[in-house]
């Protein structure tokens, strides 16, 4: 107890010396293209881009952000191993009174009845398992690194 009084407790005052966290950086003689999520810092999230769940849970005195959290998490990997090796960007989940609406951008390397299918499979698997209606909103671009190109790192 003597040791631990002697000690004492020590703070010091937030300097934000760590901003570089998050942020691509440049390699030697390689040039990286980034999308609009990559090439913006992660300080402006909230200011230039948006975030990539939007629900109510997380203001003040609401119940249950983690159990939302769970369920966004679920949803992005049941999307990433449903729609393989198609889509482009970030999946976007918003929460609107009773319905989930999930958004995302892929790439057009898939026949339209393999895209009606999956879109009707992820749409009943998810409202089943969520109890609720879910809906997708897609869209597709041609050629992923060049409609997809925001900046070099």
């Amino acid at each position: 107890l003597q040791r631990l009084l002697r000690r004492g407790f020590q703070t010091s005052a937030c300097s934000y010396l760590n901003t570089k966290a998050g942020v691509p950086k440049p390699s030697k003689g390689k040039i990286e293209t980034l999308n609009y999520e990559e090439g913006l810092p992660p300080y402006e999230i909230g200011v230039k881009k948006a975030w990539n769940s939007w629900n109510t849970t997380n203001l003040k005195d609401e119940g249950g952000a983690s159990e939302i959290l769970l369920d966004d998490m679920f949803i992005r990997k049941f999307m990433i191993g449903t729609w393989h090796n198609l889509i482009v960007s970030e999946i976007t989940i918003k929460r609107r009174f009773n319905i989930i609406t999930i958004g995302i951008l892929l790439n057009r390397k898939f026949s339209p009845n393999q895209a009606y299918f999956l879109l009707g499979y992820t749409e009943e698997l998810l409202s089943a398992w969520f109890k609720c209606p879910v809906k997708l909103e897609i869209s597709t671009v041609k050629n992923a690194q060049r409609d997809m190109f925001y900046r070099n790192c």
